[in-house]
């Protein structure tokens, strides 16, 4: 696949891993974990920016939890319908934008927001468009987290490659560790789960 194949692979999902599919499941762990971040590192009106939004899960739950400024891009037109019926408080309040990310992030300041977070998202994104991770690193102003796969672990990142086969469209396993400390951040913590990697990284000061 190339870039734009994988973009469009997402923007038409539907079925299994498309926004209708994410509401049905919603809030989890993951949902969880990003909220006890959050509050151990920015204030409760804090901007705050997820990457790869869906329906708004993740979003919805920071908002039951006191969140007030929140903000999401992604891909699929119809995760906002269906964010719309099933969380329509977070429809109402949060400002989203229903566009690839590459296509977004560029219009955003520097530091625009205050904490950043994807959650298997950033791992769909094609080799020939990883300069966005310099975007989002730029326009996050103090917090970066990332919950993403990493592959076999056993495996140093720089041999783990790509996924191409387990599910329709292909996984890009990356050192997220590397990728944003080498955009000012340092990584503060790290949660290995039983799928996914949850990396907490902060700006780098003086």
């Amino acid at each position: 696949m190339d870039a734009n194949d994988v973009r469009r692979t997402w923007r038409d999902r539907s079925g299994e891993f498309s926004p209708e599919y994410y509401a049905y499941y919603g809030p989890n762990e993951t949902s969880t974990s990003i909220r006890r971040h959050l509050e151990r590192r920015v204030a409760k009106d804090a901007t705050v920016l997820e990457l790869g939004c869906g329906p708004g899960r993740h979003l919805a739950h920071l908002l039951t939890h006191g969140f007030e400024n929140l903000h999401g891009i992604d891909i699929n037109d119809d995760s906002f319908d269906v964010m719309a019926d099933a969380y329509p408080e977070l429809a109402a309040e949060g400002r989203f934008y229903a566009d690839a990310i590459e296509d977004v992030v560029t219009e955003f300041d520097d530091g625009q927001f205050d904490a950043t977070y994807s959650i298997e998202t950033l791992q769909h994104i094609h080799p020939d468009d990883e300069w966005v991770f310099e975007d989002v690193a730029r326009v996050t102003g103090d917090l970066l987290v990332t919950v993403e796969n990493e592959g076999d672990e056993r495996l140093p990142p720089s041999e783990r490659g790509v996924n191409e086969h387990e599910y329709d469209f292909p996984l890009y396993y990356r050192d997220w560790e590397r990728v944003f400390t080498e955009f000012g951040f340092v990584q503060v913590d790290v949660e290995r789960g039983e799928r996914d990697t949850l990396r907490v990284f902060e700006r780098r000061t003086a």
